[in-house]
């Protein structure tokens, strides 16, 4: 038996536990953040926290004998990926990273690329605006230095403490997010900009084709450099590559 750990928090890393577990063979452990106050059920054990960095990381791998980490986190949380990037050079442990594809500017789009939520507070401008934050709950406090414009804030949980500024709506929803859906949410609010990291994915590309739609100017996060490590862009190309990094190192030809 075999034993995974995979660092998840996304819908792909959610399906890749799945199918994996499907495998008499192997032994499949998800880890989750904790951001997310009612995660989704998962189909597979789960542990729920940080793990102090990379040394505890590290110190994780060799505690569960871990055959194999798979990095299938946000794309979006680079300090945990940087961890696990090193934590598997410390304890030898093989590591594999499931990376979606960014999203890319179609024609029409009106994209303006930041390379921080900081800068994307800037780029918002003077004037007072009308803002779509679909940003998750830990980033959107940056917001407060422009208290100017008016929010609309989405999460999965309720932000708290609410933004100190004047003009704030929350809504609490889940994805996935139809094109229709965002497109009416857009126009009802009257949203002249929407504020995007570079999610990537079907799940949340709704807000994205309404912009266009709409002729709203998109905010757009670039995303994180990533830690240079063997990765595959979708779950059944990671599960493809599961029997080569089970494989003793000398065979893989490290």
């Amino acid at each position: 038996m075999k034993r995974i750990l995979i660092l998840g928090g996304t819908t792909e890393a959610r399906q890749l536990a799945g199918k994996l577990a499907a495998r008499a063979d192997l032994a499949i452990t998800l880890s989750l953040a904790g951001r997310t106050e009612n995660p989704v059920a998962q189909g597979v054990p789960i542990r729920i926290g940080g793990f102090g960095g990379a040394d505890g990381l590290a110190a994780c791998l060799q505690d569960m004998r871990i055959d194999l980490l798979i990095d299938a986190t946000h794309p979006y949380a680079a300090q945990i990926s940087a961890n696990a990037a090193e934590a598997a050079h410390e304890t030898g442990v093989p590591i594999v990273a499931l990376r979606r594809p960014g999203w890319e500017p179609a024609e029409g789009d009106r994209w303006t690329l930041v390379d921080s939520v900081a800068s994307a507070v800037t780029a918002l401008g003077p004037v007072p605006r009308h803002a779509f934050l679909a940003l998750g709950r830990q980033e959107v406090a940056a917001f407060e230095a422009a208290p100017q414009h008016h929010y609309l804030i989405r999460s999965v949980d309720p932000v708290e403490p609410r933004l100190a500024v004047p003009d704030a709506t929350y809504l609490l929803a889940r994805g996935p997010f139809r094109e229709a859906d965002e497109h009416a949410l857009l126009q009802e609010h009257h949203i002249d900009v929407v504020v995007s990291k570079n999610s990537g994915g079907e799940a949340t590309y709704g807000k994205i084709a309404a912009a266009r739609a709409l002729g709203i100017e998109v905010v757009m996060i670039r995303r994180p450099a990533l830690p240079d490590v063997a990765s595959a862009e979708t779950v059944e190309s990671v599960a493809a590559m599961i029997d080569h990094f089970l494989e003793p190192a000398a065979e893989r030809g490290v």
